[in-house]
């Protein structure tokens, strides 16, 4: 069974990689927090999108690929609780 896991520079909180731009955010209720969650946001799409793949290659299991992206999602809410309620 494999893991889909993150290299070191996704782990890091260095800002986006070259191959990992993020859009824009311009929401009416623009702030530094809804840019950063909205970037959270991307991430977490952007990992299910790698994820699905994976799994649908038979690269991980279905087991494993909604393991990680149940962790992923518990990560993003995370976020939210951090950004917006902390």
């Amino acid at each position: 069974m494999h893991s889909f896991q993150p290299s070191d520079s996704e782990r890091s909180d260095h800002g986006p990689t070259p191959l990992e731009a993020f859009s824009h955010y311009r929401g009416p209720d623009w702030s530094p927090e809804r840019l950063l969650f909205h970037q959270n946001l991307e991430r977490f799409a952007d990992r299910v999108g790698l994820i699905v793949g994976l799994q649908g290659n038979g690269k991980i299991t279905q087991d494993a690929a909604y393991d990680e992206i149940k962790k992923l999602w518990g990560e993003l809410g995370l976020s939210r609780s951090n950004l917006f309620e902390g």
